[in-house]
Protein backbone atom coordinates (compact mmCIF):
# COMPACT_ATOMS: atom_id res chain seq x y z
CA UNK A 1 0.00 0.00 0.00
CA UNK A 2 1.15 3.43 -1.18
CA UNK A 3 1.54 5.91 1.49
CA UNK A 4 2.23 9.55 1.47
CA UNK A 5 5.47 10.96 2.86
CA UNK A 6 3.09 14.05 4.56
CA UNK A 7 0.89 10.84 6.19
CA UNK A 8 4.37 9.58 7.73
CA UNK A 9 3.82 8.79 11.49
CA UNK A 10 6.36 7.41 14.19
CA UNK A 11 6.43 3.50 14.49
CA UNK A 12 4.93 3.39 10.93
CA UNK A 13 6.59 0.52 8.87
CA UNK A 14 7.89 0.90 4.59
CA UNK A 15 9.13 -1.49 2.50
CA UNK A 16 12.24 0.03 1.09
CA UNK A 17 14.10 -1.34 -1.61
CA UNK A 18 17.03 -1.82 1.52
CA UNK A 19 14.30 -3.70 3.61
CA UNK A 20 11.96 -3.09 5.85
CA UNK A 21 12.33 0.21 8.30
CA UNK A 22 10.55 1.40 10.95
CA UNK A 23 9.82 5.77 10.98
CA UNK A 24 11.71 6.83 14.27
CA UNK A 25 11.46 9.97 13.67
CA UNK A 26 10.03 12.57 10.69
CA UNK A 27 10.32 16.23 10.56
CA UNK A 28 8.35 18.00 7.98
CA UNK A 29 10.42 21.22 6.61
CA UNK A 30 9.33 24.27 4.43
CA UNK A 31 12.38 26.34 3.85
CA UNK A 32 11.95 29.71 2.25
CA UNK A 33 12.79 29.11 -1.13
CA UNK A 34 12.44 25.93 -3.09
CA UNK A 35 9.70 23.03 -1.99
CA UNK A 36 9.07 21.31 0.89
CA UNK A 37 10.74 17.83 1.83
CA UNK A 38 10.32 15.59 4.91
CA UNK A 39 13.78 14.61 7.01
CA UNK A 40 13.32 11.28 8.39
CA UNK A 41 14.99 8.85 10.89
CA UNK A 42 14.35 4.63 9.86
CA UNK A 43 15.10 2.02 11.58
CA UNK A 44 16.14 -1.38 9.84
CA UNK A 45 13.41 -3.91 11.34
CA UNK A 46 15.57 -6.50 10.97
CA UNK A 47 19.17 -5.67 11.75
CA UNK A 48 18.45 -2.58 14.06
CA UNK A 49 20.88 -0.44 11.48
CA UNK A 50 19.95 3.49 12.05
CA UNK A 51 19.56 5.29 8.43
CA UNK A 52 19.05 8.91 7.83
CA UNK A 53 16.96 9.85 4.54
CA UNK A 54 15.10 13.01 3.33
CA UNK A 55 12.10 12.94 1.02
CA UNK A 56 10.13 15.52 -1.39
CA UNK A 57 7.18 15.90 0.23
CA UNK A 58 3.67 14.24 -1.32
CA UNK A 59 6.47 11.48 -2.55
CA UNK A 60 4.77 7.84 -2.21
CA UNK A 61 6.67 5.44 -0.50
CA UNK A 62 4.87 1.12 -0.05
CA UNK A 63 4.17 0.90 3.60
CA UNK A 64 4.56 -2.16 4.79
CA UNK A 65 1.49 -3.92 6.87
CA UNK A 66 2.90 -5.72 10.16
CA UNK A 67 0.57 -8.70 11.57
CA UNK A 68 0.68 -8.40 15.81
CA UNK A 69 -0.09 -11.51 17.71
CA UNK A 70 -0.02 -12.24 21.00
CA UNK A 71 1.63 -15.57 21.80
CA UNK A 72 2.57 -17.27 24.71
CA UNK A 73 6.03 -18.97 25.00
CA UNK A 74 5.86 -22.78 25.73
CA UNK A 75 8.75 -24.66 26.21
CA UNK A 76 12.23 -24.79 24.35
CA UNK A 77 12.95 -27.48 21.50
CA UNK A 78 16.46 -27.73 21.47
CA UNK A 79 17.15 -24.51 19.00
CA UNK A 80 13.50 -23.71 18.56
CA UNK A 81 11.67 -21.70 21.24
CA UNK A 82 7.41 -22.91 21.11
CA UNK A 83 4.85 -20.38 21.24
CA UNK A 84 0.81 -20.73 21.16
CA UNK A 85 -1.59 -17.89 19.72
CA UNK A 86 -3.88 -16.82 22.53
CA UNK A 87 -6.28 -16.47 20.12
CA UNK A 88 -6.69 -19.94 17.96
CA UNK A 89 -4.32 -21.98 20.33
CA UNK A 90 -1.88 -22.79 17.17
CA UNK A 91 1.39 -23.95 17.99
CA UNK A 92 4.44 -22.16 16.26
CA UNK A 93 8.32 -22.71 16.49
CA UNK A 94 10.30 -20.18 16.16
CA UNK A 95 14.10 -19.52 16.06
CA UNK A 96 16.20 -18.24 18.31
CA UNK A 97 17.90 -15.82 15.15
CA UNK A 98 14.15 -14.76 14.44
CA UNK A 99 13.52 -13.88 18.30
CA UNK A 100 16.90 -11.93 18.68
CA UNK A 101 17.94 -9.97 21.98
CA UNK A 102 14.18 -11.31 23.31
CA UNK A 103 15.00 -15.07 23.52
CA UNK A 104 17.31 -13.67 26.88
CA UNK A 105 13.98 -12.70 28.43
CA UNK A 106 11.41 -15.11 27.88
CA UNK A 107 11.02 -17.79 30.26
CA UNK A 108 8.05 -20.63 30.05
CA UNK A 109 4.50 -19.04 30.33
CA UNK A 110 5.44 -15.67 29.74
CA UNK A 111 3.70 -13.71 26.97
CA UNK A 112 4.49 -11.78 23.77
CA UNK A 113 3.78 -9.93 20.86
CA UNK A 114 5.46 -11.45 18.01
CA UNK A 115 5.52 -9.03 14.55
CA UNK A 116 4.91 -11.26 11.74
CA UNK A 117 5.44 -9.32 7.84
CA UNK A 118 3.95 -12.06 5.65
CA UNK A 119 5.12 -15.35 7.32
CA UNK A 120 8.15 -13.70 8.36
CA UNK A 121 8.80 -12.87 12.83
CA UNK A 122 10.28 -9.13 12.17
CA UNK A 123 10.01 -8.44 15.69
CA UNK A 124 8.25 -8.93 19.12
CA UNK A 125 7.29 -6.96 21.83
CA UNK A 126 7.73 -7.96 25.59
CA UNK A 127 6.77 -5.73 28.54
CA UNK A 128 9.84 -3.22 30.05
CA UNK A 129 10.68 -5.10 32.78
CA UNK A 130 10.67 -9.57 33.39
CA UNK A 131 11.25 -11.08 36.55
CA UNK A 132 13.66 -13.39 36.24
CA UNK A 133 15.72 -15.98 38.88
CA UNK A 134 19.16 -15.38 39.89
CA UNK A 135 20.89 -18.78 39.19
CA UNK A 136 24.64 -17.98 39.73
CA UNK A 137 26.18 -14.98 41.09
CA UNK A 138 29.90 -14.55 44.12
CA UNK A 139 27.08 -14.45 47.88
CA UNK A 140 27.51 -11.08 49.01
CA UNK A 141 30.01 -10.44 51.68
CA UNK A 142 29.10 -8.83 55.16
CA UNK A 143 30.82 -5.30 54.85
CA UNK A 144 30.71 -5.00 50.97
CA UNK A 145 28.99 -2.49 51.26
CA UNK A 146 30.68 0.26 48.40
CA UNK A 147 27.86 2.66 46.98
CA UNK A 148 27.17 1.45 43.16
CA UNK A 149 29.35 -1.64 43.42
CA UNK A 150 28.37 -4.50 40.58
CA UNK A 151 29.09 -8.41 39.65
CA UNK A 152 28.29 -10.36 37.27
CA UNK A 153 25.35 -12.76 37.60
CA UNK A 154 23.52 -15.09 35.01
CA UNK A 155 19.87 -15.95 35.76
CA UNK A 156 17.37 -18.63 34.32
CA UNK A 157 17.25 -17.61 30.45
CA UNK A 158 21.33 -17.64 30.20
CA UNK A 159 21.53 -13.89 30.27
CA UNK A 160 24.34 -12.60 32.08
CA UNK A 161 24.35 -9.33 33.57
CA UNK A 162 25.85 -6.84 36.53
CA UNK A 163 23.80 -6.71 39.53
CA UNK A 164 24.04 -5.01 43.43
CA UNK A 165 26.91 -6.65 45.51
CA UNK A 166 23.39 -7.57 47.62
CA UNK A 167 22.06 -10.03 45.18
CA UNK A 168 22.57 -13.87 46.19
CA UNK A 169 21.61 -16.51 44.28
CA UNK A 170 17.78 -18.05 44.20
CA UNK A 171 16.57 -14.70 44.82
CA UNK A 172 13.95 -12.45 41.78
CA UNK A 173 15.33 -9.76 40.22
CA UNK A 174 13.40 -7.06 37.90
CA UNK A 175 15.30 -6.96 34.69
CA UNK A 176 14.74 -4.26 31.82
CA UNK A 177 14.27 -5.49 28.56
CA UNK A 178 15.13 -2.65 26.64
CA UNK A 179 18.27 -1.93 28.19
CA UNK A 180 19.55 -5.63 29.67
CA UNK A 181 20.14 -3.81 33.21
CA UNK A 182 19.00 -4.97 36.98
CA UNK A 183 16.44 -2.74 38.36
CA UNK A 184 15.14 -4.03 41.58
CA UNK A 185 14.92 -6.98 43.60
CA UNK A 186 11.20 -8.53 42.77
Amino acid sequence: MAVSTNDLRNGMTLNLTEGLFAVVEFQHVKPGKGGAFVRTKLKNVRTGAVIERTYRADEKLEQAIIDKRAMQFLYRDSADYVFMDTVTYEQLQVTTASLGDAANYLKEGDDAVLQFYGTEIVGVDLPAAVELTVTETEPGVQGDRVSGARKPAIVETGLALQVPLFVNPGEKIKVDTRSGEYLTRA
